[in-house]
């Protein structure tokens, strides 16, 4: 019963978001609501986009989150293969260094962040949402790398170094093979963090433009827009906004259970 009740209390807001989806204008504020509408709007799933700008937004959104993915990912798995295969003076104090980060609320930088992209000229460009992540933005996803790869027996390395493989081959041809798991769970949780990011491009973009999803939806229902929104065009365009990282999710849920459960399987070394 209590998985029902669960299940029910998420469920349910998303079914009244589809029901206002397919409503007209006029009958979103009928008293008492209808579950279902009497008028089936579907043109509001064309006519909603139209309205919030959608097409070029959703670029935005698609271009800003893939350079992200991509940065993220990729150095957090070169990280972690660095602080778990080579043997370096401080590596374990590194790898505390990163830790710890993971202690501090992302808004105790906002403000010094703010001041030195805008010091360098990066204030309404794309670079503050994407360049961090090709920097090793991502504590928590180092922590998984180095985790993932803490369990793979340290003899593969030395078969591969027999054969005259140096680390880079090592690290793209026999680890990313093995730690699949790994990338694929934080590629998911990257794309969410990045699709879903709100405070980040509201604070470094001006251009409405240059605006992704998350800040042109905001905006459409602001009070500073300079109108009433249409809510059956917004949750219309929200379910199409939704879907992305829906379909990446059930796509890839099987690794991104293994990913996440490899966390307690391993030791620390």
């Amino acid at each position: 019963m209590t998985a029902l009740f669960v299940a029910a209390v998420m469920i349910v807001p998303l079914l009244w978001m589809i029901t206002i989806g397919l409503k007209s204008g006029s009958a979103v504020f009928e008293i008492p609501p209808r579950l279902l509408p009497r008028e089936w709007t579907w043109s509001n799933f064309i006519d909603g986009p139209k309205a919030i700008h959608f097409p070029r937004l959703l670029l935005n959104s698609t271009i800003i989150t893939a350079l992200s993915v991509l940065g993220g990912v990729m150095t957090a798995m070169m990280t972690g293969y660095a602080l778990a295969r080579l043997r370096f003076p401080g590596r374990k104090v590194w790898f505390y260094l990163f830790v710890g980060s993971m202690l501090l609320p992302g808004v105790v930088g906002l403000i010094p962040l703010f001041q030195l992209y805008k010091s360098i000229g990066w204030y309404d460009t794309w670079l503050p949402l994407i360049v961090p992540a090709f920097l090793g933005g991502n504590p928590l996803f180092i922590f998984l790398a180095r985790q993932y790869f803490l369990a793979i027996p340290y003899s593969i390395d030395e078969a591969a170094k027999i054969d005259g493989a140096g680390h880079l081959r090592i690290f793209t041809q026999v680890m990313l093979p093995l730690t699949r798991p790994a990338w694929i769970t934080m590629a998911i949780l990257a794309f969410q963090a990045s699709w879903n990011d709100y405070l980040n491009p509201l604070v470094y973009l001006y251009s409405s433009g240059k605006w992704p999803l998350s800040v042109g939806m905001a905006a459409f229902i602001s009070p500073f827009a300079g109108k009433t929104p249409d809510w059956s065009y917004y949750m219309a365009t929200n379910l199409l906004y939704m879907l992305p990282p829906l379909v990446l999710f059930f796509v890839a849920q099987r690794y991104f259970i293994q990913g996440l459960g490899s966390l307690g399987s391993t030791t620390q070394k």
